[in-house]
């Protein structure tokens, strides 16, 4: 059997090589007819095959750099417009704002605050148009951060969210057409950073007037010469003109903690709307500075050496100098929607507040619970009012705890709410003086007697009702700004007090009674969802700033041609861009 198989095999062999000899086909022509028109035929089906192919990837390639056009678009309306598809029911369901109806009594208070915005807002118009600030008695203007119309700046947001249209328009024009930085004059950057800076961007956040925007990238690059330091830390005064950069004398040479550490919110949303990284480079590497030596208390002293970069020995407090440093840690975190590329500052923030806990106290009878300073290793019982924004911080901060921490922090924020609450209660006017001191079974005394319209306890009020759902504080609320109507109201402006314990009047009209004060009382009758805590954040002079979430890949530099710095395709929350109330 095996030779039989293998004489078959060669026959069938010799057979195929014949079959691939081209003088069979020669000798048959209709058989090389068919060989040919079965290769053409091949051959046909194969490339049609190919071509088909190479047009599907093109198709593919063409749909998705389409797709990637139609996401960057998409991305550039979100940056300017908010996430108006969003994702409601994931929205509420993160929500950690209480809501609820709004009420006859709330939308009757929030009236009696708007008529008292125009009553501020009239009074400066008339008196005090394009200047600093109003001095309400003697009818005139003051120019006491160089002629910046630091009033009118500061009120734009408040305007815008208030409704009142007419009068936001007329300070818009006044922004195009008068506003010159131009100025020789030494101005401080923390406080043109969070009037200035930050109620153009925050005006620009509402209404997306291009304007806002230029006009607050003006005024920052005047700004940023004054971090050319060794240390990277700022020098708290600049000149607008000539750009030169200094620290006052009586600081010893040092910066102020809360001047330094109070430009982030704005610089890094300068960057973000602009493509321009310098801003937020320029501030945050302050915080990389402190957070090389960062102690592990997360207390720093009030002065800081910006050739060095290290805190010196002076006052710890969450008071005048010290108070918007700490702020601004947890609202950094809180601006990047709280991603891992912001974690640190929610880190440094959480440090800090264990520190704080250091610094507290409880008076008696009363137990009042109260924030002491700190010099070296003792304690002062002393509180200013401006750490009365400590409560609504603590609260604001909760949230991003466990459940036994965020119980712990939140019962301490309502505590030292109602101390500040009776910072007003206990003088004869019902307004709070400037600082506080405490004394063993006397509970507390009013220190520095004046009052100037600080805004600090208003806001901490609004953020324990945002929070908690609790009407008491908007009643404490509603007792403070009846005070104020009764105290510091006259017939051409809003005043403070010498002494609260006298009512004697000054002659002056803060601007942070208009970005601040008569801001948040407004909100603290308004329906959460006017200015939402998850889609906005507020600076330390109350400008609201839309919550950008932070990856840190986008590349804030990259060129376009000769159009300078590109801007991000930045990516917000989902939101509902922050409703505001409809007015007539």
């Amino acid at each position: 059997m095996a030779r039989g198989g293998r004489s078959s095999s060669s026959s069938s062999s010799s057979s195929w090589r014949r079959y691939c000899n081209p003088s069979y086909y020669l000798k048959r022509p209709k058989r090389l007819a068919l060989l040919l028109f079965a290769f053409f035929g091949i051959t046909l089906i194969v490339w049609d095959r190919q071509t088909l192919l190479r047009d599907h990837e093109m198709e593919l390639l063409k749909l998705n750099e389409e797709m990637t056009d139609l996401k960057s678009l998409l991305d550039e309306y979100k940056s300017k417009h908010g996430d108006v598809g969003g994702d409601n029911k994931k929205r509420a369901d993160k929500s950690s704002e209480q809501q609820f109806p709004d009420t006859p009594l709330d939308i009757e208070r929030r009236e009696k605050v708007r008529e008292a915005m125009i009553h501020a807002w009239t009074s400066y118009e008339k008196y005090a148009w394009g200047e600093d600030e109003l001095q309400p008695q003697s009818r005139n203007g003051v120019n006491n951060f160089g002629g910046l119309g630091a009033t009118l700046i500061d009120s734009l947001d408040t305007l815008y969210i208030m409704g009142l249209k007419e009068q936001f328009q007329r300070a818009r024009e006044w922004v195009a057409n008068s506003l010159d930085f131009n100025k020789d004059y030494d101005a401080s950057v923390f406080e043109t950073t969070i009037r200035v800076v930050g109620g153009l961007l925050s005006a620009y956040d509402l209404s997306k007037d291009e304007i806002f925007l230029t006009k607050a990238k003006d005024i920052a690059d005047r700004l940023v010469p004054a971090w050319n330091t060794p240390s990277g830390i700022p020098y708290n005064s600049i000149n607008l003109a000539s750009g030169h950069a200094r620290n006052l004398g009586w600081t010893g040479g040092n910066s102020i903690l809360a001047d330094s550490g109070t430009e982030q919110l704005e610089f890094i949303a300068l960057s973000q709307r602009t493509g321009d990284p310098k801003y937020q480079q320029k501030a945050e590497n302050v915080i990389n500075v402190l957070n090389k030596t960062f102690p592990d208390d997360g207390l720093l002293p009030i002065y800081i050496d910006p050739h060095s970069g290290t805190a010196s020995h002076s006052t710890v407090t969450f008071g005048a100098m010290g108070d918007s440093f700490y702020e601004y840690l947890l609202k950094v975190w809180i601006q990047g929607n709280q991603t891992a590329s912001v974690r640190h500052y929610r880190d440094m923030w959480e440090k800090s507040m264990k520190g704080l806990l250091s610094l507290v106290k409880k008076t008696t009878p009363s137990s009042f619970t109260y924030l002491c300073e700190k010099n070296g290793d003792s304690l002062s019982d002393k509180m200013d009012e401006l750490a009365c924004f400590a409560p609504g911080m603590l609260a604001l901060g909760s949230r991003g705890y466990g459940p036994d921490e965020s119980k712990k922090f939140m019962s301490l924020a309502e505590e030292l709410g109602r101390t500040c609450y009776n910072f007003y209660q206990i003088t004869p006017t019902k307004l709070a003086g400037e600082n506080y001191f405490f004394h063993e079974g006397q509970d507390m005394s009013v220190g520095t007697s004046w009052n100037i319209l600080r805004p600090e306890t208003i806001e901490s009020l609004f953020y324990l009702w945002r929070l908690t759902g609790n009407g008491t504080y908007k009643e404490w609320g509603w007792d403070i700004f009846q005070a104020f109507e009764k105290n510091s109201r006259i017939e051409s402006g809003y005043v403070g007090l010498k002494d609260v314990n006298t009512g004697v009047k000054d002659n002056m009209m803060q601007s942070f009674f208009l970005a601040e004060t008569l801001k948040y009382l407004y909100l603290l009758f308004s329906p959460p969802t006017v200015i939402s805590l998850d889609e906005w954040v507020f600076n330390t002079e109350a400008h609201p700033l839309r919550i950008v979430t932070r990856n840190d890949t986008v590349n804030l530099g990259q060129s376009t041609g000769g159009q300078g710095h590109r801007r991000p395709h930045i990516r917000l929350r989902n939101r509902r861009a922050g409703r505001l109330l409809p007015q007539d």
